[in-house]
């Protein structure tokens, strides 16, 4: 498989997202799966496919620490476009992770907290699949600025699949008014980047879209997207 997608790898950047969309679902069918945070992004990648597939297949990773502005866009999305959206854990509830490791372990360690809420449980939900969908670009950050259409994710050691790779923000919103894309609400309030309640915070005037995740500190990453040392 891997060196079958050293033959598409440079083949799919000429793609447009239908295009890579629609070979991801030939090709994997009930084995992909878009995993989405549901930022804007992740909002033209679902409103995308679900023109293209009828068994569109969506998870989040629910930190259980999201603002309830992300939680009311899941339920819209699943009434626009007739899905039920995949909540995935962590194995730890937050009661048994501040039990465990102390209260607040988001301000004292965030890479350990971004590990047991997001990281391992997306380990965990990429085992069942063959090929996962995500929406992130290449100008959002530096980890992600090498991003292809279509590689081999060798962390979880499956295929992955980045249709809007090449999308500038711009595109972006012009895809949401164009089709009346719902979105969280918190883009409207300086929040270009939405994670958990206690990781997030709107930049201010002049600020790099991330400044406001995990603020004061050099973290840019959950670690999902992060390649292997």
């Amino acid at each position: 498989m891997k060196e079958h997608l050293e033959e598409l790898k440079t083949q799919a950047e000429t793609w447009r997202p239908e295009e890579v969309l629609r070979w991801a679902f030939a090709a994997y069918k009930n084995d992909v799966a878009i995993a989405s945070g549901f930022g804007v992004e992740g909002m033209v990648l679902i409103d995308i496919a679900s023109r293209l597939t009828t068994n569109l297949r969506v998870f989040t990773l629910d930190t259980e620490f999201l603002f309830p502005e992300t939680y009311d866009l899941i339920d819209r999305v699943e009434k626009r476009y007739g899905i039920e959206v995949e909540r995935v854990y962590s194995a730890l509830t937050p009661e048994e992770q501040e039990k465990t490791l102390g209260p607040a372990l988001w301000g004292r360690n965030p890479d350990q907290c971004c590990d047991l809420r997001k990281v391992e449980p997306l380990r965990k939900k990429l085992s069942q699949l063959r090929a996962w969908i995500t929406a992130i670009r290449r100008e959002q950050t530096p980890a992600r600025a090498a991003a292809r259409k279509i590689e081999w994710d060798e962390k979880f050691q499956l295929v992955k699949v980045n249709p809007l790779a090449d999308w500038t923000s711009e595109m972006i919103w012009r895809h949401v008014h164009k089709h009346d894309v719902p979105y969280n609400p918190l883009h409207d309030a300086n929040y270009p980047s939405i994670g958990c309640t206690h990781c997030t915070r709107p930049v201010l005037p002049g600020e790099d879209p991330r400044a406001g995740r995990w603020a004061g500190t050099a973290k840019t990453e959950c670690g999902l997207h992060l390649k292997e040392e």
